[in-house]
């Protein structure tokens, strides 16, 4: 898989609705020009393109060299946005984008979801009994967390496209995330 991990230069960057969602598109879709992303992000191509240099300023999108004149095709520079909230620390300003940025991942997550649950009974059997959100609660150390963490994702990436090729196969979106249930009761340092 490849993945971006990014700064706080490029948090800063990221942490804005439609560039959040110029990098999810062109990730969903594939290259793009700045005119068909405007179309079908609801903007118009001038914000769209320059949003999309900004992006590119700190990796987060390419220039394709597949355009013409003043045509311009754009990818994203990786399927995966990878980050440790403590890269942060030190610089309030990206650790806020960050704040923003983590809590928009998560209305985007609670739109699709929530969409998703109201289409789902129109989906076949197999499908909608394999989609759906799990929970788990389990007793680990950091050591243990980091572990199955990485573990988890060696999972996916192994999945990630085993279904190529293969007209019964669909593109799904795994959200893994992880959060202390006493979360008021942050341990001493």
């Amino acid at each position: 898989m490849s993945y971006i991990q990014i700064d706080a230069a490029a948090v800063k960057i990221l942490a804005h609705p439609l560039r959040s969602r110029l990098v999810g598109q062109l990730r969903l879709q594939g290259p793009s020009t700045a005119t068909a992303l405007a179309k079908e992000l609801g903007t118009n191509s001038g914000a769209t393109s320059y949003h999309l240099r900004k992006l590119a300023e700190v990796g987060l999108v390419t220039d394709t060299g597949a355009g013409d004149g003043k045509t311009r095709v754009w990818a994203a520079s990786a399927e995966s946005t990878h980050f440790a909230t403590t890269d942060f620390d030190d610089d309030e300003d990206a650790a806020t984008a960050m704040g923003w940025l983590e809590r928009d991942w998560l209305r985007h997550f609670t739109t699709k979801f929530g969409h998703w649950l109201d289409v789902s009974m129109n989906w076949p059997k197999p499908w909608r009994d394999i989609f759906g959100m799990n929970d788990a609660m389990i007793l680990v150390t950091p050591e243990q967390l980091r572990a199955m963490h990485d573990e988890l994702g060696a999972v996916i990436e192994r999945y990630r496209r085993l279904g190529q090729g293969n007209p019964d196969a669909k593109r799904v979106a795994a959200y893994v995330v992880y959060y202390p249930l006493d979360m008021d009761k942050a341990p001493r340092r």
